[in-house]
């Protein structure tokens, strides 16, 4: 088997742990599930948690903690995983705030309950209850995904010192949510997409959890300042790649469909940096097409071609590689651990160039 083989299979290895840790603890939550209450929610819970997700946040969450000086333990795996929980309420949250049909190539959560009742043939707005239902579902992760990391076995002198970190990326999370909301009735510029993202996206996916490992496992200060040298560009480089996905990714692959965040209008950078160099031809399309919630193929093809040739698709990779380079060099300059510094690397390459 070559390194390459090697680190791969690793890298598998983790996330199973991270499945199987999860798993655990949401079928130790099941006793705990008032009589009476319908086991929907919680049979669809464990569905959307286990069924899919690339496991980034915790897989970064774990090296944190073996740049750290932590040593491979349960306790660091269950913590870790934690961040699943939270990542599934910001996902559930999101696609009822952007209104997305799809997730993970399934129906989201509330399109999910809505199909419930209509099925169903129940009483009132079908739509309503799904939402509603959603955003029931999405707390609960969040509460849960507190149980978690508080139940993870670690002392709890060490929990205390990585809690720090994961509160601070939860107000983060939330007021990057409140900040696209805004952006999204404002001014759409270049300067607030690049905000929302930071806020929103890059430091919860990559800043934060490298440095929740570390704080859990009694890293430096400046472990945890390198952390964010290398996370915040990075992370920034994920999310530039990921709204290149959701207008260019093949929905096949990416299993969300290519129209909602045409359809929704939402503020990226990209289309930020298209509406700046376009023409008066194509601003006017832009105004008619981005956002239409009756955007159909034809148009979505339309807007695509507008920001090829506007040169907005490759300013937005350029960034992406000046971001991502930037990344790798405040790396090669941290203080790690031969094989922190390579599985980061890894991860990097993987969060950057990805189709999916």
């Amino acid at each position: 088997m070559t390194l390459q083989e090697t680190r791969r299979s690793a890298a598998v290895e983790l996330r199973q742990r991270f499945d199987a840790a999860l798993a655990a603890f949401i079928d130790r939550q099941d006793p705990a599930w008032p009589d009476g209450a319908p086991r929907g929610a919680l049979d669809s819970l464990r569905r959307f948690v286990l069924a899919g997700g690339k496991r980034i946040r915790p897989t970064f969450c774990y090296w944190g903690w073996r740049g750290g000086g932590g040593e491979d333990r349960p306790e660091v795996i269950n913590a870790a995983a934690a961040l699943e929980l939270f990542h599934a309420f910001a996902l559930i949250h999101d696609d009822i705030i952007d209104g997305s049909d799809r997730r993970r190539g399934e129906p989201s959560m509330h399109r999910l309950f809505a199909t419930l009742h209509d099925r169903h043939a129940w009483r009132g707005d079908s739509l309503a209850f799904g939402r509603n239902t959603a955003l029931l579902c999405g707390d609960l992760c969040a509460a849960w995904a507190e149980q978690m990391f508080h139940e993870c076995g670690l002392p709890a002198a060490q929990i205390h010192r990585g809690y720090a970190a994961f509160a601070l990326m939860r107000t983060e999370v939330i007021a990057g949510q409140y900040l696209d909301l805004v952006s999204g009735v404002g001014d759409g510029s270049v300067a607030s997409a690049l905000t929302v993202i930071r806020m929103k996206a890059a430091r919860y996916t990559v800043t934060r959890p490298l440095q929740i490992g570390a704080w859990l496992a009694g890293g430096s200060r400046a472990l945890c300042a390198a952390f964010a040298e290398f996370g915040d560009p990075i992370g920034d480089a994920f999310q530039l790649r990921d709204d290149v996905l959701g207008v260019f990714g093949d929905p096949a692959v990416t299993g969300k469909p290519a129209l909602d965040d045409l359809r929704e209008g939402k503020p990226t950078v990209m289309m930020a940096l298209a509406r700046d160099a376009a023409g008066r031809a194509q601003a006017a399309r832009l105004g008619a097409l981005f956002g239409n919630p009756d955007l159909d193929a034809a148009g979505a093809e339309e807007i695509r071609a507008i920001i090829v040739e506007t040169g907005a698709r490759d300013q937005i990779e350029q960034m992406i590689r000046v971001r991502a380079d930037a990344g790798l060099a405040a790396l090669a300059e941290a203080t790690l651990p031969a094989p922190v510094r390579a599985a980061l690397i890894e991860l990097a390459a993987a969060a950057v160039d990805r189709t999916c």
